[in-house]
């Protein structure tokens, strides 16, 4: 009965152990190098999982400010690749535009407009994809608003 137990709370510890993804600086994998840890929707700062340590939260197509719910404190709203400010679409208020692995300023999808390239779970400076370029790298498979939320965390709150 005792072994059903131990197996059974190394498994739900396992589980609760894959259901966060970590975001490193630069091409790290070492836990001292942890940037933000997306958990449940909720991006916490560095490898934390204290409420008190949210930076962002996700909800539906939405990034909130914190742990918020609240229309106000929606920082982005994310629709067809575009990444509008605030819960605006107007296409006036588009700040980035995502498409084929690239993030654009604005509405552009110029080469000269790319903010950053993401390529196998690694984010690199502009159009590069040399390593001296690489910015952070994200430890698992992300969505598109989850990435948003990470790249709030280490643009702007890191």
């Amino acid at each position: 009965m005792q072994s059903i137990f131990s197996s059974l709370f190394c498994f739900i510890l396992t589980f609760s152990m894959a259901a966060q993804i970590r975001v490193y600086k630069g091409n790290s994998t070492y836990s001292g190098d942890v940037i933000c840890t997306l958990k449940d929707d909720y991006i916490y700062q560095k490898t934390s999982s204290f409420s008190s340590d949210v930076i962002c939260s996700i909800k539906g197509d939405r990034v909130y400010k914190e742990r918020s719910s609240f229309s106000g404190d929606v920082l982005y709203t994310v629709k067809d690749g575009k990444v509008y400010k605030g819960t605006s679409m107007f296409s006036g208020d588009v700040l980035f535009t995502i498409k084929d692995g690239k993030m654009y300023k604005g509405r552009s999808t110029y080469s000269g407009d790319i903010i950053a390239t993401i390529k196998d779970g690694k984010v690199y400076t502009g159009n590069s994809s040399y390593t001296g370029d690489l910015e952070f790298t994200i430890d698992g498979y992300v969505t598109l608003i989850e990435f948003i939320a990470i790249w709030h965390a280490v643009k702007y709150d890191w």
